[in-house]
C-alpha cells in the first residue's frame, strides 16, 4: 500500500509540482490549503507524513506543527517544514515548532525526494 502524504500548501503551483512529483513515485497525496484544513484532515485520516508550507492562512505552519505534536495520536508522523524562508533563525524556528526536517523553496525534487523516502523508510 502507497505511503500517503499529507501536503499542506496555500499556492496552487506549488501543490500541483508537488503533487506530480510524489505521485509519480508511487506516494498517495492529500492536500490541504491551510492550517486548519490540515487539522481537519487529520481527524479524517492519519497520513505517514506531512509536507507543511509555514506562511499559511487560518493557521500558520508553525502552530499547526504545534498543534500536530502536541496531541499524542499525531506526534509520531514525520512533519518536513517547506517555507520560502531560509535563514537560519528561519530554520531554528520551523524546528522549534516540532518539524523534523527543514526544505526551502524553491523545492529541489531530488532533496525532497531523499527527504520523504528517508522518513517514511525508519
Amino acid at each position: 500500500m502507497a505511503s500517503h502524504i499529507l501536503l499542506v500548501e496555500d499556492h496552487p503551483q506549488n501543490r500541483y509540482l508537488v503533487t506530480y512529483l510524489l505521485e509519480n513515485r508511487g506516494y498517495e497525496i492529500e492536500a490541504a490549503v491551510d492550517g486548519a484544513e490540515a487539522l481537519a484532515a487529520l481527524e479524517r485520516r492519519k497520513p505517514d507524513l506531512i509536507l507543511m508550507d509555514m506562511q499559511l492562512p487560518i493557521i500558520d505552519g508553525y502552530e499547526a506543527t504545534r498543534r500536530i505534536k502536541a496531541d499524542e495520536r499525531f506526534r509520531d508522523i514525520p512533519v518536513i517544514a517547506v517555507t520560502a524562508h531560509s535563514m537560519r533563525g528561519d530554520h531554528d524556528k520551523a524546528m522549534a515548532a516540532g518539524c523534523d526536517m527543514y526544505v526551502t523553496k524553491p523545492i529541489n525534487g531530488d532533496e525532497l525526494l531523499g527527504l520523504v523516502e528517508r522518513l517514511l523508510s525508519v
